[in-house]
């Protein structure tokens, strides 16, 4: 496993779009949790995180699990994601927490569970899958 330095590096080196949107705040082997900074620009009508927010979360985290377990130098793209909404997200911060189900030869397997900062029960739920060599 690498270390949180290295992948927040290369998070800013090559996905500079993302930059001040995510926290990376727990890193361990069996536990990440992905920080969602939310402002008015995440935000849809009727005051609530929007769907294509919590997507982009779901597919960071799971990206951020991976290059944890097998470096950032090999090329990994996300080949399915299938998200679904539980609950009506407050308008605050989201913490995801991804959790790699299979580690194949060229297919990853995982999921994700999307949390507003503060409340237990999820707001999101997405399975990925991603492939690399």
């Amino acid at each position: 496993m690498i270390v949180r330095d290295e992948i927040n590096n290369f998070l800013e080196a090559e996905f500079p779009q993302i930059n001040g949107d995510y926290e990376i705040i727990n890193f361990s082997s069996e536990n990440i949790s992905i920080l969602n900074h939310i402002s008015q620009k995440h935000l849809r009508p009727g005051g609530t995180v929007s769907g294509p927010t919590m997507f982009a979360l779901a597919d960071v985290s799971f990206y951020i699990a991976i290059l944890a377990n097998i470096g950032t130098h090999r090329s990994v793209v996300t080949t399915n994601c299938n998200i679904d909404f539980l609950k009506k997200p407050s308008p605050v911060n989201l913490i995801a927490k991804p959790r790699i189900i299979k580690l194949g030869k060229s297919l990853i397997v995982g999921d994700v569970f999307i949390y507003s900062e503060g409340i237990n029960e999820p707001v999101a739920r997405a399975n990925l899958t991603y492939s690399y060599r």
